[in-house]
């Protein structure tokens, strides 16, 4: 039996995976054959934020499953932080995932995260569980859902 094959990484992976490189920490950096790997599969979206570089300045990627949707990571380069731009990329991940007919959408974050947390409470999160020891550095992470 074969092994499956590899897919080939992208420059839109590469590109979110330097993005993701800039947002966060060594342990919680998803490189390009992870971003790939979430690019390729069944549902996921991703929004950009572009920056006039041909990079960008943010993105957030998520999945809609039936009614339910998820986002999977989202970032800010830090460079452009406090500028609005991870307020729109969350206000038009729920517009797009509440078009395709999701009526509830979830994610996890960081419990020591003030800031993603302040601006997932803004925007009508409201925490419904907690995920233990949930990153690679012992981090619990809070649940969230927004009801559309």
């Amino acid at each position: 039996m074969n092994p499956p094959p590899v897919a080939a990484i992208t420059p839109h992976a590469a590109m979110l995976a330097r993005v993701h490189a800039t947002a966060f920490a060594p342990l919680h950096r998803w490189d390009a054959p992870a971003m790939q790997a979430l690019v390729d599969m069944p549902g996921v979206f991703t929004l950009l934020a572009p920056q006039g570089r041909g990079d960008s300045a943010g993105f957030i990627m998520a999945r809609t499953v039936f009614d339910e949707a998820e986002i999977l990571t989202f970032a800010v380069d830090p460079a452009w932080r406090r500028q609005g731009i991870g307020r729109d990329l969350l206000a038009r991940c729920v517009r797009s995932v509440a078009q395709g007919g999701a009526t509830s959408l979830f994610l996890e974050v960081a419990q020591d995260n003030a800031p993603a947390l302040a601006l997932y409470r803004g925007a009508g999160f409201a925490q419904v569980g907690l995920r233990r020891d949930y990153y690679p550095d012992g981090t619990d992470a809070c649940v969230m859902q927004l009801t559309i």
